[in-house]
């Protein structure tokens, strides 16, 4: 399959001034990961801490997307950020299970759940 077959769509919308909410659509592949990595990057320039990717629209993803999920990762956990991928369809949530990605990379079935862990992993716990 080529690019001009399936290609990819990436919708950014800030709820919060420290959280990317990053829609994504279309196949995350070797011909479209770059194209992902860029708007990550962009997010992380701009001062976004916490990334929720919402996958529910991929129908596949091969290494090259779950690698940079996995840098972008590293890069918000540096910072004291997170990444969270949100409804991944059952082939992307199997190359997650599968790469143990989803043990490292929280896995929500809402936004309001993954902005739920967010503000949980902000507040400090509470000393015994």
């Amino acid at each position: 399959m080529t690019l001009a077959q399936n290609p990819l769509s990436v919708e950014v919308s800030l709820p919060r001034e420290d959280v990317a909410l990053v829609r994504v659509e279309g196949y995350l592949d070797v011909d479209t990961a770059t194209e992902f990595q860029h708007h990550l990057a962009n997010q992380l320039h701009h001062g976004r801490r916490h990334f929720v990717l919402d996958v529910s629209e991929v129908p596949f993803m091969d290494s090259s997307g779950m690698n940079i999920i996995l840098r972008i990762y590293q890069e918000t956990r540096r910072s004291g950020g997170s990444v969270h991928v949100l409804s991944p369809t059952p082939p992307v949530q199997r190359v997650l299970d599968l790469t143990g990605v989803s043990i490292t990379v929280p896995v929500s079935g809402s936004f309001d759940e993954a902005l739920a862990l967010i503000d949980e992993q902000a507040t400090p716990a509470p000393e015994a």
